[in-house]
């Protein structure tokens, strides 16, 4: 029996279309593999974001060393929550905070402060003791060596600041703030007023908040812990 044919289409004509067809599968089959290949690549970089995220957020921490014994100082503060991301601003961060942890080895050693790597960004968290007298605002000029330091650092990058006063539980016994938002806010303003005017931070920059004792970095349950949560914290925010 012959073989019918469309009317007015050679077979020849039918096989060569078959056959550019074939070509066309093939083509696209080898274009679906690439993309799946480079999804997958792309997910393995994904994954291990979210696995360092999820570290920082469980409160991944990692000791520094003195360098002059060799002995774990992680009781002075000194931890700092470990992560590595691709951002250049975050890369950036982490040398700035190497270089504090290596400028402020004795201050930190000392207490008087603390210095984290957080998603939110470069966190100097500076003791009331060695800054403020007790329930006082004015930032005391033994402790301005430090701070001019530390406007080295923010000079050094082009991050937003925000300074964040913080305070214990009691309540303030000051006849000059009615409470200790006023308190935390006003230590705040002060501090960005001695950064803007002598170190030359542009005002720009910087912005403020008081949070009284809301955010406390341990329990208020004895003077040690209580002297911990007085502070005025320097966020360099990841942008």
């Amino acid at each position: 029996m012959m073989r019918r044919h469309r009317a007015g289409v050679p077979h020849h004509e039918n096989h060569e279309r078959w056959l550019i067809s074939y070509a066309d599968f093939i083509t696209l089959l080898f274009a679906l593999f690439v993309i799946l290949f480079a999804n997958s690549q792309m997910d393995q970089t994904k994954i291990q974001q979210v696995s360092d995220s999820v570290k920082v957020a469980m409160g991944a921490t990692v000791s520094v060393r003195s360098s002059n014994s060799g002995a774990l100082i992680a009781k002075k503060d000194v931890a700092v929550e470990a992560f590595t991301f691709p951002s250049a601003d975050i890369q950036q961060l982490q040398k700035s905070f190497e270089k504090l942890t290596t400028d402020f080895k004795g201050e930190i050693a000392e207490g008087k402060l603390e210095v984290k790597l957080t998603l939110q960004g470069l966190v100097i968290s500076m003791r009331e003791a060695a800054f403020f007298r007790p329930g006082d605002v004015a930032v005391q000029p033994v402790s301005y060596p430090i701070v001019q330091k530390l406007a080295q650092v923010m000079t050094d990058l082009p991050n937003a600041v925000r300074l964040e006063g913080h305070t214990d539980s009691k309540p303030i016994a000051n006849s000059r703030f009615r409470s200790n938002w006023e308190l935390s806010a006003a230590r705040s303003i002060a501090m960005m007023e001695l950064l803007t005017s002598k170190f030359g931070i542009a005002r720009g920059r910087v912005s403020i908040a008081g949070f009284a004792d809301v955010q406390p970095v341990a329990p208020n349950d004895s003077e040690e812990n209580r002297a911990r949560n007085r502070r005025v914290d320097v966020v360099i925010l990841s942008q």
